[in-house]
Formats: C-alpha cells, sequence, structure tokens
C-alpha cells in the first residue's frame, strides 16, 4: 500500500514539474519571436542592438592612388575615421586606372559590403558598376571626386570640394597680383588627370574668370598626372619652346607646382619671382615651398574629411536624408602667411 502510495505520489510530481516547464518554454518562445521581429527590421546589415547603437557595418573604400600628398593624406583620414568608428574597413588602391577601380567595386560587391566608399579616377564610364552596387542594395558614397551620370540615384551623396571654386579664387589671385601690370600676362597650366573632375573642374572655373581679362593668355597647357615627375617633366617642355615668355604657371594641384619649380630652378629662373606659381590643395610641401619664396600661393582642397563621410555613412543607415552634395570648408594661403603657419600644418 506504502509502494503504491509513494508510486502515486511520484507520478504526481513529475506531471506537475512538466507543467512547469511547459509555462517556461512557452514564454521563452515568445521573447524569441519577438527578438526576431525586432531583427528583421534592420535593413543592409546595419542592425540595432540593445542599446540603439548601430552594428558594425562593412565599408569598402577603392581610392584613386597615392599620386600626392593630397591623396596619401585623403587616403589616412577616411581609413582611419572609419576604424576608430568601430566599422570595418575594406580598401583598395586603384593606382590611377579606372580599370583597377572597377574591378574594386565590383569585389566589394560580391563581398556584400553594407556600403562603398570611392573617389573616382575619371567622371565617366561608371554606370554600370554603379548599376549593380544599386541592384545589390549597397549604398554609395562619393569622397573628394565626382561622378558625371544622368542617373543620380547610383549614389547617395558627394563630400568633397568646389573644384569649380578653386579655379575661380586661383584666377582672382592671378587678377589682383598682376592689376598694376600693364601688357599682357602668359600663363602655362599643367592640368591633373584627363577626365578627372578636378582638372576639368580647377580648369573650368579658372578660365570663367580670366575671360573678362584679355590680357591674361594660356599659352600652354597639358596634363601633368597630379604627380611632381610629370610635372617637372611637362614644365621642362614648356621652359624649352616658351622659357622668357612664361609669366605665371598654375598647376592644378600643389605637388605638380613642387615638380615644376625643381625645372624652373635647373632652367636658371626664380620660381616666386621670374615666374609666379599658383597651386591647389594647400599640402605641407607647398606651404615649404612658399616659405622659401618658391611659391607665391595655394588653394586649399581639404582632404582630411574622413570623420564627416563616416558621419554621412552611419546618418543614411539611420534613415536621415542626406543631401546630394556636401561641401568641405576651404581658405587660401599666400607667400607670406607660410611660415607662421607652416608647423600647424596637418599633411
Amino acid at each position: 500500500m506504502r509502494k503504491l502510495l509513494k508510486g502515486k505520489m511520484i507520478l504526481f510530481l513529475m506531471m506537475a514539474l512538466m507543467l512547469i516547464l511547459s509555462a517556461c518554454s512557452s514564454s521563452g518562445t515568445g521573447g524569441e519571436s519577438g527578438s526576431s521581429s525586432s531583427s528583421g527590421e534592420a535593413s543592409s546589415g546595419a542592425s540595432s542592438g540593445d542599446d540603439g547603437a548601430s552594428d558594425k557595418l562593412v565599408i569598402g573604400f577603392s581610392q584613386v592612388g597615392a599620386e600626392s600628398e593630397f591623396r596619401t593624406a585623403n587616403t589616412k583620414s577616411i581609413q582611419d575615421a572609419i576604424k576608430d568608428a568601430g566599422h570595418e574597413l575594406k580598401f583598395s588602391d586603384a593606382q590611377q586606372k579606372q580599370e583597377n577601380q572597377i574591378k574594386a567595386l565590383r569585389s566589394f560587391i560580391a563581398q556584400k559590403v553594407d556600403a562603398i566608399v570611392f573617389s573616382p579616377v575619371v567622371e565617366t564610364g561608371f554606370e554600370t558598376v554603379l548599376q549593380e552596387a544599386k541592384d545589390a542594395g549597397i549604398p554609395v558614397f562619393l569622397g573628394d571626386r565626382a561622378v558625371d551620370i544622368e542617373d543620380d540615384s547610383l549614389w547617395v551623396t558627394f563630400l568633397g570640394s568646389d573644384f569649380v571654386e578653386e579655379g575661380r579664387k586661383a584666377a582672382n589671385w592671378l587678377i589682383e597680383e598682376t592689376a598694376d601690370i600693364d601688357g599682357d600676362i602668359n600663363i602655362v597650366e599643367l592640368q591633373g588627370t584627363v577626365g578627372s573632375a578636378p582638372a576639368i573642374d580647377r580648369k573650368k572655373g579658372f578660365e570663367e574668370v580670366i575671360a573678362d581679362h584679355e590680357n591674361l593668355k594660356i599659352i600652354k597647357s597639358q596634363t601633368g598626372d597630379f604627380t611632381r615627375a610629370k610635372g617637372k617633366e611637362v614644365m621642362e617642355a614648356f621652359l624649352k619652346s616658351d622659357g622668357e615668355n612664361i609669366d605665371v604657371l598654375y598647376a592644378h594641384n600643389d605637388d605638380m607646382a613642387i615638380g615644376a619649380i625643381q625645372a624652373i630652378e635647373e632652367y636658371g629662373l626664380k620660381p616666386g619671382e621670374d615666374i609666379k606659381i599658383i597651386g591647389v590643395d594647400a599640402v605641407r610641401g607647398a606651404f615649404e615651398a612658399m616659405a622659401a619664396g618658391k611659391m607665391n600661393v595655394t588653394i586649399e582642397c581639404n582632404p582630411l574629411f574622413g570623420p564627416q563621410m563616416v558621419d554621412l555613412i552611419e546618418a543614411h543607415f539611420a534613415g536621415e536624408e542626406i543631401p546630394k552634395r556636401v561641401d568641405v570648408e576651404e581658405s587660401m594661403y599666400t607667400m607670406d602667411q607660410a611660415e607662421e603657419l607652416l608647423p600647424t600644418r596637418e599633411y
């Protein structure tokens, strides 16, 4: 009898335990279902955690190359900003070749990155690969250089400089600098990479302003590919054909201007005096040249916009509306400011 009662008691306890476990299991399933629903609302890998902060993004960054001090500083700024924000970086250097850049973008798409940042080597020829990124649901952010594409839905925003305005600033400085000079002012121009946004726009802005001044004449214009070596090589050719007639050099970046300064000195003329030197970027090398009296002015093109780019990417994933163009604040520096400002230059 005791054994029978004991058996019934054990059976009763087991049934009670099963009912308790069943209730707990039902409650737990409901919690998981709610968590799954919340996670499902996030998109493109930028899901929200318990604290509301964005999860780590995988960002593909394709850079033009390493052709100048500006480009090196720009690359570091963007790389550091992505890493400092806790995101994962995938980097590719296009070495100034569009085919390399398109290949890199396709690689990013294949790797299913969350976002792409790139500085286009040239303005045109990116429609197909950008459409592929859009079809894959990957937002594209343009840094420093723009693209010439009819469908602007293929990219989210452009962050960088107003290259046309940089050209205007260079021309306005020259007009003021030569206001008291009678006769023609002969200008040679070192253009940037053919087809690139800064080369097109810096030339456009400069010519737009000097068009109203008949005495300002561009007598030679050729690409120097934004490099010191090419800038020196082209300037040597300019000097060989028109050495005694050149009054001003307008270089689309400081690195070409610095290369040209070497050519001018080797030719036997004084850069900054015999030939006025105008550069763009405001890199440290330009300030050193100005402090030495070999360069007259540099128009700033600020490369340190990495944190601003990351802010725009995070804002996009947070669902915020972003302008199609965001300009970087910039200035202009002359020879008489160089010595004082040189120690403060970050690039």
